[in-house]
Formats: structure tokens, C-alpha cells, sequence
């Protein structure tokens, strides 16, 4: 009997869209053209996006990832991340004269704008997100400390006391599941019927697009894998999506060495995605794992054609 014979037979949904979102996208080229044009190293605060595989190939370009401005010299070239960062950072690299590009998502900076828009307006603003997030401190750091209150549950939302219930105005971090903020949106409105909302929703639309595809592919498949990167708040949101959506077992991985074979071996259809922030090579690598244990029948689903994309800035196009 030959060996492909023996394999077991497994289902593999390819679930689209995937993968690298347009922020995402652009952040990395910001920081690939700045290699190309100055030669490294070129100093990047915090990590560029949330994922370890990309991290890693651009430090061993010579991308050096810090935590602050202070550990960066002069006469380098910075990058701010792709979350986004508080005004005090921006400020700190002016008043230093430092060559700095903000690599920061427009649909975030477009968060950043309602929020400072809010506020000439004479509106206290309430941000849903998680706490200690990047995208999240750098929100709140478009205003002086503890003027923009941070709700996470409809719980926080019950302890809000604004100067006034009518002058209020809500944002959301980009990243989280339409599903977690719904309950959060209505107690908010409930609590205050005034509030003023996002002209547009907050939550960018590759994570909405994913979500959804996820949902569509849930009910053909008893696994579903997503890749990305522990701190990756879009890539954890699709796990939940999927397991919310009735996916029995639904699991975040960072590439195949963590796929467990005697798991897999449990099913006939598993799901593969990765979240906004994790390359289509993981994905890739993931299918040749699998194909090497198992008779794949591939099966795709994808729920739209994204094409979306975002100018770099000036200095860098070509």
C-alpha cells in the first residue's frame, strides 16, 4: 500500500480573507523602505505589529526594537508602531529633531482624530478596549491622563460617572470582536441616551472581515486554527470568534510546531486562518505540516475580496 494511502483523510477549510491587513501592510513596508534608504540600523519603537515570525526577520535585517525614545540616538532613523502612540511621544521626538515616521494604522489615527474632535466639542470621551493594549494607551494618550475613561464590560459601564451624561462620546479599539462590543455599545446607550457615536464604526474593516469568515466556516468544521501571536489582541478576538460561532475546539497558534497531530487526528474538518498581523508564509508552512501526515482535500472559503491599501508616507515612496 503506498504511503498516501495510509494517511488519514482530512478536510482543510482555508478560510479567507486572512492574513496581513493594509495597516499592517504599509507598517512593515515603512520599515523595509527606511532599511533600503538609510541602511541599518533603523530604531523601531515597540514592536512594529504583534507578530514574533515578522519581528524576527526584520530585527535580523538590522531593525533594532525598543521600548522607548530614550534608548534611541540622534542621528537614526525611528519608527513608531502601527498601534498608534500617546502625544507625548510624537512631541518628545520632535523637540529631540529626530528623523521619526509614525507608521501608525490610518484607521487608528482616524480614532485619534474623532477623540481630539470630541473633545474640542466640549465632550468627555469613553474608550472600549483592553487595558495595557498599545493601540489602547496610545488612545488614551491623545488627552491628559484619566480625561478619557476606559471601559472594558458592561460592568465599567455602570460605574461611568461623566461631569455631564449628556456631553459624552464613545470610541472603540480597532481590534476587538463586533459580537464582545455590542452589549457594552447598547449598556452605554441605555445609560446615556445622548451619547454621541463613531460616524463609522471604530473596528477596522479587516477585522471585521475576518470575523465573519470565520463565522461562515464554523459550522463546517470541528477545529479551527488561527494563527498569530499570543499578544496579538485581533488574532486572540477570531479564537473566541470561533468557538462563540459553535466551533468545538478552536485554538491561537503561532505556526505548525504547535498544531498537535494526535488532536487533528480526532477530526475529519479543521478550519486554517491567521489574523491581521501574522504573514501568509506561517499559513504556508502550517498546510505543508499538515500534508505531510494527512491526505489533504482542500476546501476554500472566502467571503470577500479585500483591496484595500494605504500610502506611505512622502519621504519613502518610490
Amino acid at each position: 500500500m503506498s504511503m498516501s494511502k495510509q494517511k488519514p483523510e482530512l478536510d482543510l477549510y482555508m478560510i479567507s480573507p486572512r492574513g496581513f491587513c493594509a495597516g499592517v501592510e504599509r507598517a512593515i513596508q515603512i520599515v523595509e523602505q527606511s532599511l533600503v534608504k538609510w541602511g541599518p540600523p533603523v530604531y523601531v519603537r515597540h514592536e512594529i505589529v504583534h507578530n514574533k515570525f515578522v519581528v524576527d526577520t526584520l530585527r535580523n535585517k538590522g531593525v533594532v526594537f525598543v521600548k522607548s525614545l530614550d534608548e534611541c540616538p540622534d542621528d537614526r532613523p525611528v519608527i513608531l508602531s502601527a498601534h498608534g502612540v500617546a502625544r507625548s511621544v510624537i512631541k518628545k521626538a520632535q523637540n529631540r529633531d529626530m528623523n521619526f515616521m509614525d507608521a501608525i494604522c490610518p484607521l487608528v489615527s482616524k480614532v485619534h482624530v474623532e477623540i481630539l474632535k470630541n473633545h474640542r466639542e466640549g465632550l468627555q470621551n469613553v474608550m472600549i478596549g483592553h487595558a495595557g493594549h498599545p493601540e489602547t494607551l496610545g488612545t488614551l494618550g491623545q488627552l491628559s491622563l484619566g480625561e478619557i475613561f476606559l471601559v472594558e464590560t458592561v460592568e465599567d459601564v455602570e460605574n461611568l460617572t461623566p461631569d455631564d451624561p449628556d456631553k459624552i462620546a464613545y470610541v472603540t479599539q480597532t481590534t476587538l470582536s463586533i459580537d464582545d462590543i455590542t452589549p457594552i455599545i447598547k449598556a452605554l446607550k441605555n445609560k446615556f441616551p445622548n451619547i454621541k457615536e463613531p460616524h463609522k464604526s471604530d473596528i477596522c474593516y479587516a477585522t471585521t472581515n475576518r470575523q465573519e469568515a470565520v463565522k461562515k466556516a464554523a459550522p463546517f468544521i470541528e477545529g479551527l486554527f488561527v494563527i498569530g501571536s499570543p499578544n496579538s489582541s485581533n488574532s486572540k478576538r477570531l479564537v473566541e470568534v470561533g468557538r462563540n460561532a459553535g466551533c468545538s475546539f478552536s485554538m491561537l497558534i503561532s505556526g505548525p510546531e504547535e498544531m498537535n497531530l494526535s488532536l487533528i487526528r480526532k477530526f475529519k474538518t479543521i478550519g486554517l486562518t491567521s489574523g491581521a498581523s501574522a504573514p501568509e508564509i506561517l499559513v504556508e508552512r502550517c498546510q505543508e505540516f499538515l500534508q505531510k501526515h494527512f491526505h489533504i482535500k482542500f476546501v476554500s472559503l472566502e467571503t470577500i475580496k479585500e483591496n484595500v491599501t494605504f500610502n506611505l508616507p512622502k519621504e519613502l515612496r518610490v
